[in-house]
């Protein structure tokens, strides 16, 4: 059944207020998502402050035009869904967490590209960003790598007075 032009306006609407305010979007094909597996997919973003909308594919890119963002829309092939960053400050959220589900359902979810900060990206460039690790990841690496040094020097310095004291 055929879409009303009322519909389609408030379908538009209701994507440019949930997109327009994400600095961050991942599309998403999927080929044979199980009801299941979709709630599971659903769960898991929004555990971490992120949704997911499936909409039309003419009504999305109504809706991303309407948005100003750089660059070329990439073609976004099959059934398309939305992942977008509800509120936060981590804005490899979606990316990561897509592909964190992608592991587990390769032939059914795929992503096709994306937004990051204002610039369409393609499949290579969100798959890059989603393997990104998470803030407090990268500060405990950060803090591991300053460690490291000041650990050794102390080891060594422990070994001299091993030495001395024999």
């Amino acid at each position: 059944m055929a879409i009303t032009k009322e519909k389609k306006k408030a379908l538009i609407g209701e994507l440019d207020t949930l997109l327009g305010a994400s600095d961050s979007l991942v599309f998403v094909s999927f080929n044979k998502l199980t009801v299941k597996d979709a709630n599971e997919l659903r769960r898991m973003l929004l555990a971490v402050n992120v949704g997911y909308k499936v909409a039309k594919k003419t009504l999305l890119k109504r809706s991303l035009a309407n948005k100003k963002v750089e660059g070329t829309l990439a073609d976004l092939p099959g059934e398309i869904g939305v992942a977008f960053l509800k509120g936060g400050e981590d804005i490899t959220a979606p990316a990561r967490e897509v592909y964190s589900f992608l592991k587990a359902h390769k032939d059914v979810v795929r992503i096709v590209g994306g937004i990051f900060e204002g610039v369409y990206k393609d499949e290579a460039a969100m798959m890059s960003i989603a393997t990104i690790p998470p803030r407090e990841v990268m500060y405990a690496q950060f803090v591991q790598l300053i460690n490291s040094p000041i650990q050794r020097f102390v080891i060594g310095l422990n070994q001299i007075a091993v030495v001395k004291s024999s």
